[in-house]
């Protein structure tokens, strides 16, 4: 807002010339007018102004100066002094020589000598001389120095010294710039570059002035910096400070608070509770312009009493997405996904019938359950469904649920306040969930999990949200799980150790990882391709290739990395039998190398072991002759008990085989499974291959 000012001085060139000084410095926010005593025009000035600046020769009395200017009127003095380079100018003048300073009157003349004076123009011996004065001998003088009053000047002056009429010093601007509201000109150019032009030896003044600038420039750029809009009050509670975010928040221009009551233009911001109570208001949600926001009001206290107040001012969804920011840069800690598809080696039809299936689930956001023996490679293929999904950019985080105890695991799963338990850590610590904000929580040997954590569990997977542990507020998160379990799960839902609900949320997607042994014509290219990672050059001799490929491998991937590693340590450049590690016990997949003819009348399922279809055909032959029938988990317990790694998926894919070649009939419930009279005899013509042990 243009403000208007009135300069008031004793002679009227002085004041236009102060005028026109404060006119350049403030510019278009002022509009200056000059009045004098001596012509006059101080008496028609108009009583309207919002500043007037007046000289110290102006009045000789307060009555003089209350008949001009209104007793309610923001008044000011007007203090001058020299330019700086005038200053150095005089100091350059020989020590001890004689000056005439000439002025429009006494007092002026003292004044201005002694200000020269204060400067450290001292070298020089002042006479004063201003009209009336008693004419001077001007043959004892080197210099006539006079601020722009030539006219004065005595003839038969041998050198004078033009040193320009005195300005206003910076203290009056700055005196100014404070009475107008115009603090944030004292930053600008123009008011540095002002200061620095005109001389003053208020050192003091010039130190504190300088420390304040500097404090209240920090002061705004912390403001502008904090990602939270920020308002100040004074003691009261009108507005003196608010940044730029506040103004984004609250959409109330800051330039319309200033000066103003809060609880006009922040209705919503408890300042007068805080002003009344000197204490702190707790953090809050409130509505502003139809967004939810978060407020938190602090006094400003200078011993016990009360001098302003400060409010930090936030958009809810800011917050929520200033904590997904934090939780993402620790992706950059090592939480991300290091395989890819593309790092599965094999070409089998079962591989590759895994990874396409894999492959149309990761564009889902369903969690995916990884079945498999130990050692099949769950976790690469749980890396390469984070970074085959639209999650791919966000954390990949993995846990092991079955190698730490109940309450550590749900303290790293979940978090943890400060002071939840002896040992947190101070501030507390966010769990796992809240690191894979946005990306995907790999939960390997799930199973491991208690059954209340199990049911935490579910109520993520349900609400999408979860509490720290010692905590008492909800945190929003959005995490995908994968999940992977080499038991079998419908049996622990069966023996009540895993909860239902539980079990069918993860088992939305399921995925049978395949074992080593069914991966046909994969096992020379893993070899082959351990071999290269460890820089090794062995070969294999061909019996020892032949007993490779009919071990039943029940270590799966990680047993055979361990055996191809220990042959690169025998120091055979063609390693046999002779060179297995003493650790190896050979299993073969069958009890046949070269099929019979009558298994030609099994059913063949791809992926699935001839020695498994048998074994499955056997137990169904000796429960037919006791007259019973079989069910699944009985074959199951049979086929571990022997040391076949079956899973349940497996003789259920068997069981229908059977039945659909007419073989077996699965009855539905409990009724179990039985041979057929078509099954029977082909028991009876495979009986001479069957094992004669019975399981």
């Amino acid at each position: 807002m243009r403000k208007d000012v009135a300069v008031i001085s004793l002679d009227a060139y002085a004041g236009q010339f102060y005028a026109q000084q404060v006119q350049d410095l403030f510019g278009d926010r002022v509009t200056v007018c000059s009045y004098s005593v001596r012509d006059g025009s101080v008496e028609h000035m108009p009583r309207k102004y919002d500043l007037y600046m007046v000289t110290t020769d102006a009045f000789n009395s307060l009555g003089d100066l209350r008949r001009h200017v209104p007793i309610d009127g923001e008044m000011m003095e007007i203090h001058v002094t020299f330019r700086w380079d005038v200053i150095h100018r005089l100091r350059s003048l020989p020590a001890g020589r004689r000056a005439l300073f000439v002025n429009l009157s006494d007092k002026m003349c003292r004044e201005a000598v002694s200000r020269i004076n204060q400067l450290g123009v001292n070298q020089l011996e002042f006479d004063l001389y201003y009209p009336g004065a008693p004419e001077p001998d001007m043959d004892q003088y080197d210099f006539v120095i006079t601020p722009q009053e030539t006219r004065y000047v005595p003839a038969g002056a041998r050198q004078v010294i033009d040193i320009g009429q005195r300005g206003c010093d910076s203290s009056t601007m700055i005196e100014a710039a404070l009475r107008m509201g115009f603090e944030e000109l004292l930053e600008t150019e123009a008011f540095e570059r002002y200061q620095q032009e005109m001389a003053t030896n208020t050192y003091s003044f010039d130190q504190v002035f300088a420390r304040g600038l500097r404090l209240e420039s920090q002061f705004e750029m912390l403001m502008e910096i904090l990602d939270e809009g920020i308002v100040g009050v004074n003691e009261r509670g009108e507005v003196f400070a608010c940044n730029h975010k506040l103004e984004e928040i609250t959409g109330i221009p800051g330039q319309n608070a200033l000066q103003r009551p809060a609880g006009e233009v922040y209705p919503f911001l408890p300042f007068a509770k805080c002003l009344a109570e000197k204490g702190p208001q707790p953090t809050q949600v409130v509505s502003a312009g139809g967004v939810n926001i978060n407020v938190t009001v602090a006094p400003v206290l200078r011993g016990d009493v009360c001098i302003g107040a400060f409010a930090t001012v936030q958009r809810f969804s800011d917050a929520e997405n200033r904590q997904n920011e934090l939780r993402t840069q620790l992706f950059h800690k090592g939480y991300r996904a290091k395989y890819t598809f593309e790092d599965v080696v094999g070409h089998s039809a079962a591989i590759q019938r895994c990874i396409t299936i894999l492959k149309k689930m990761c564009q889902t956001q369903l969690p995916v359950l990884l079945i498999g023996e130990t050692g099949t490679g769950k976790e690469i293929f749980a890396h390469a469904v984070h970074n085959a999904s639209p999650r791919r950019s966000g954390p990949f985080v993995a846990i092991n649920c079955a190698a730490m105890p109940e309450n550590l695991l749900e303290s790293e799963l979940f978090g943890y306040e400060e002071g939840a338990f002896t040992g947190a850590r101070k501030g507390g610590k966010p769990g796992l969930f809240e690191f894979a904000h946005k990306g995907t929580l790999f939960l390997d040997e799930v199973e491991g999990m208690s059954t209340a954590l199990q049911c935490k569990l579910l109520r993520v997977l349900q609400e999408r949200e979860i509490m720290r542990v010692g905590g008492n507020r909800i945190i929003a998160v959005d995490v995908r799980i994968v999940a992977a379990t080499n038991e079998n799960l419908e049996r622990r839902v069966e023996e009540g150790s895993f909860r239902r609900d539980l079990y069918y949320r993860l088992n939305t997607l399921p995925v049978l990882i395949p074992p080593l042994r069914e991966r046909e014509g994969d096992l020379l290219l893993l070899i082959d391709k351990f071999r290269q990672g460890i820089g090794a050059s062995f070969t294999l001799s061909p019996e020892l290739e032949r007993m490779l490929l009919t071990h039943q491998w029940r270590g799966n991937i990680r047993e055979l990395r361990n055996v191809v590693e220990y042959f690169s340590y025998t120091g055979s450049q063609v390693v046999g039998p002779e060179d297995l590690p003493p650790t190896f016990h050979y299993l073969p997949a069958g009890t046949a190398q070269v099929p019979a003819a009558s298994e030609t009348e099994l059913p063949r399922l791809p992926d699935c072991p001839r020695e498994d279809e048998r074994f499955v055909l056997e137990q169904l032959s000796r429960a037919d002759q006791l007259g019973r029938s079989l069910g699944r988990e009985t074959i199951l317990s049979a086929a571990k008990a022997a040391g076949l790694p079956c899973s349940q998926q497996e003789v259920r894919r068997i069981l229908s085989a059977l039945d659909r070649a007419g073989l077996v009939r699965v009855s539905r419930g409990r009724g179990g499974t039985r041979l057929t009279p078509a099954g029977r005899e082909l028991c009876h013509r495979l009986s001479g291959t069957f094992s004669d042990k019975l399981v």
